[in-house]
């Protein structure tokens, strides 16, 4: 059995393989299918200052090769999560990671300090770049100076593990990550959806309600691929790695292009176990090759 442990700033982890928000509930949705321990980390779905409603249906659609979704943020707020789901997950034996959003840099703020009080919550991932939302969010992932003052505002409140999750709707994304990296983030997290639609030839109507929402799925991995590798030449943080891994040897093309860690999104809609088997499958594939550690294939790509 290699050594599968890595370490994200502050957080320790069994192994390098994470879900990612908004993919996977609050964890315990997928506790009767596999034993969610064994997950390295568990980052649950994106929670606001206040409670969202989220878009208008229809919010999902499915594409060649990926999916399309526009669900908007949707849920009951950051109170709600500490006094109802806080209890019911704080005990679970892996590192769960709330993600953070908001409209303006005071309500990430806000978020983050009630977060920054919960004992068994070690990390958050500070979404700058979630696409389906009118306001806040991306917009602040998609140039330096907005990712810089999100990122040094929170820092500023918020004492444990930060990482910040890139936009991949940028022109230059080592940029925002050299940014992010300055005003004091631990880690980034890259990349999340990028902005795409789908039509209705029949009904000559837009699928989705917001008409664009956030591509995700195998078809964004060649370019996930593309920007982790760009990221992880430029800053000296930990680079974590998502974008249409579904399999473990998914998981190690992003090791290879330099990521520390990966996540699992929209793998997990088709298979509830798919995470414990990239798992089971890096480890297979460091023993075959004679490593002894995850952490000697991180950017051991040959160019």
């Amino acid at each position: 059995m290699a050594d599968l442990s890595v370490k994200i700033g502050g957080l320790q982890m069994k192994n390098p393989v994470m879900t990612a928000s908004g993919t996977f509930g609050y964890g315990e949705e997928y506790a009767d299918f596999i034993d969610i321990s064994q997950i390295g980390g568990i980052i649950v779905k994106g929670t606001t200052l206040a409670h969202r409603e989220g878009n208008p249906y229809p919010r999902m659609a499915e594409t060649p090769s990926g999916m399309l979704n526009c669900v908007g943020l949707q849920n009951k707020g950051v109170d709600y999560f500490i006094q109802n789901i806080y209890p019911r997950i704080k005990d679970i034996q892996t590192n769960m990671i709330v993600n953070v959003s908001g409209a303006c840099v005071d309500d990430y703020v806000a978020t983050a300090e009630k977060i920054n009080e919960l004992p068994n919550i070690p990390a958050i991932e500070l979404n700058i770049s979630c696409p389906n939302v009118k306001q806040g969010g991306m917009a602040f992932g998609t140039t330096c100076a907005g990712a810089e003052s999100v990122v040094s505002a929170v820092r500023k409140v918020y004492k444990k593990t930060l990482i910040v999750k890139l936009s991949p709707n940028v022109t230059n994304i080592a940029e925002i990550a050299l940014s992010a990296e300055a005003a004091g983030a631990d880690s980034v997290s890259l990349i999340n959806t990028l902005m795409g639609m789908a039509i209705d030839a029949e009904r000559m109507k837009p699928v989705l309600s917001t008409v664009t929402g956030g591509l995700s799925g195998p078809c964004v991995k060649p370019v996930a691929l593309r920007m982790v590798w760009q990221v992880a030449k430029a800053v000296k943080i930990p680079v974590v790695g998502l974008g249409g891994i579904m399999n473990a040897t998914d998981a190690i093309e992003f090791f290879l292009a330099g990521a520390s860690a990966i996540q699992i999104g929209t793998a997990n809609f088709i298979d509830p176990a798919v995470t414990l088997k990239v798992v089971a499958g890096i480890n297979e594939y460091l023993d075959r090759h004679g490593f002894s550690s995850v952490k000697e294939i991180v950017g051991a790509l040959k160019v």
